[in-house]
């Protein structure tokens, strides 16, 4: 890969004062012309390498922009490697494994294990406990299809549950409260779009490529639309669903009462989503207040359990 070979070059030059055309040509098996061409790259993003001709000569990175690895501060390699390391149970690739090969060759002896220990302070995991294992695989086809200015092809469930063929060009992979995204521009729709990876099925790469257009960022911060639409309900909930219910209100908006349960101000919003995470609470929970919602949920149980008739026939 052109792009791992640059920064391997940088790294060479950076450990050895001058390294020559021809040694570099043997070590990454290219032409001496290659080298040349990399070089010249590697001048036009910012690094500025000088050639010195003759006997002993070669190239190498001007003293004065020359970087020094102690630039990096021991609390500087930790949090690299902490955040290099959590992704790599998401995303596996090479590029992931040669970022980490970089970091660690930045770590002097001396300050190796001290760099190890704070490295393994926090420990991010991304990964789903459970659940659809074929994000792993769409996020390599959908990296290669962005590296590649290449279509993407694939059945789109919506959340009304329709099903669309859709091609899209990828712009931008979006990790939001640990579900991935793809925003892309549709060809179904005319419009950019962010697709959830969960919702995706056979995606595949086409043939065609396409020349990248700018595109705009995804919104993803709802907090000021959703205060607007919020309804604060009163919630009587027991303490076996107390950990679910934490994950969306702070403790502050809990009450304990004399016989172990809790009152909640609990934020909601009249849609589907949210009628269905108050029903996920069984028995464990009971709105309260105000009369239209729980009296909503009321006959949404009911027509739950009706299902569960003996006398009812679904088909």
């Amino acid at each position: 890969m052109k792009l791992d070979r640059l920064v391997s070059i940088v790294m060479m030059l950076l450990d050895q004062q001058r390294v020559g055309a021809q040694e570099l040509a043997e070590r990454f098996e290219v032409s001496s012309r290659t080298i040349y061409r990399d070089v010249e790259a590697i001048n036009r993003a910012g690094i500025p390498i000088r050639s010195t001709p003759g006997v002993g000569g070669g190239f190498e990175i001007m003293p004065e922009y020359k970087l020094d690895r102690k630039v990096f501060s021991s609390a500087d390699l930790s949090t690299l490697l902490m955040g290099l390391s959590s992704l790599s149970p998401l995303i596996r690739g090479e590029e992931l494994v040669h970022a980490l090969t970089k970091v660690k060759s930045f770590i002097p002896a001396d300050r190796a294990k001290e760099i190890e220990v704070r490295a393994n302070q926090i420990y991010i995991d991304l990964s789903p406990w459970m659940g659809n294992r074929s994000i792993e695989i769409y996020l390599e086809i959908i990296k290669q299809a962005l590296r590649e200015s290449r279509l993407l092809g694939f059945t789109y469930t919506d959340h009304h549950g329709e099903r669309t063929l859709r091609t899209v060009e990828p712009y931008q992979l979006v990790l939001k409260n640990s579900h991935w995204y793809l925003q892309g521009y549709c060809h179904v729709r005319m419009d950019y779009r962010l697709f959830k990876l969960t919702r995706m099925a056979n995606l595949h790469l086409q043939a065609n490529c396409f020349s990248p257009r700018d595109f705009p960022k995804p919104i993803l911060d709802f907090d000021e639309g959703f205060e607007k639409l919020q309804t604060k309900l009163t919630l009587c909930i027991q303490p076996s669903v107390m950990d679910r219910v934490l994950d969306l209100c702070p403790y502050e908006d809990f009450h304990p009462q004399e016989d172990g349960c809790y009152l909640v101000d609990f934020p909601f919003i009249e849609n589907e989503y949210y009628y269905d995470l108050l029903l996920s609470f069984g028995d464990q929970c009971q709105c309260l207040e105000p009369k239209r919602i729980r009296a909503e949920i009321k006959r949404r149980a009911l027509a739950i359990a009706a299902l569960y008739d003996d006398a009812f026939v679904r088909f």
